[in-house]
């Protein structure tokens, strides 16, 4: 499996370049996985359904599927953070790609989604992970870099230089730290 992370501020666009690689990607015949983290409090199960109804009952974890879908949801008995490569232990190891949303203080190689217009700052001069920066702004990036620089508005272009790149994103479950 190869593992690339998405890295930026809110409103950067990282969840819409993440959404518009995923049929990309799959147009070229590979399996795709997303990690994604989130900052909130989240929930997919609705009050009342079975499976809600089991972890309300204490079920430390209740796991749900049909011929098309398999969910698992799991209670932490204590507030934890799973690490990128926890959740990425979780995932079916079949899959060809997966994109992680996120973690962007991972050491997983990763392309820094990054506009001038949301006025944060640019983590690439100072994160040795991040491989490539795909902006919608290349002329205002703030610091000069020797990084590939992908268009943010070409998804397309974006798989071509993952693809290109493709040994760099293998990920190695056994040396994990």
């Amino acid at each position: 499996m190869k593992v690339v992370g998405f890295a930026g501020f809110s409103g950067s666009g990282k969840t819409t370049l993440v959404e518009r690689l995923i049929p990309a990607l799959r147009l070229r015949g590979l399996r795709v996985s997303v990690v994604k983290h989130a900052h909130h409090r989240f929930d997919i199960d609705h009050e009342g359904k079975d499976t809600y109804r089991h972890r309300e009952a204490g079920a430390f974890e209740v796991v749900v599927a049909s011929d098309k879908r398999l969910a698992l949801m799991r209670e932490f008995e204590v507030a934890k953070r799973p690490t990128v490569h926890q959740l990425l232990a979780e995932l079916y190891e079949g899959v060809d790609w997966v994109l992680v949303e996120g973690f962007k203080e991972s050491d997983l190689l990763k392309i820094e989604v990054w506009r001038a217009s949301t006025g944060k700052p640019a983590r690439y001069a100072e994160d040795d992970f991040i491989t490539a920066i795909a902006t919608d702004s290349p002329d205002q990036l703030p610091v000069p870099t020797q990084l590939p620089v992908l268009d943010l508005n070409e998804p397309d272009a974006v798989v071509d230089w993952l693809i290109s790149q493709g040994s760099r994103f293998d990920y190695d479950f056994e040396n994990v730290a």
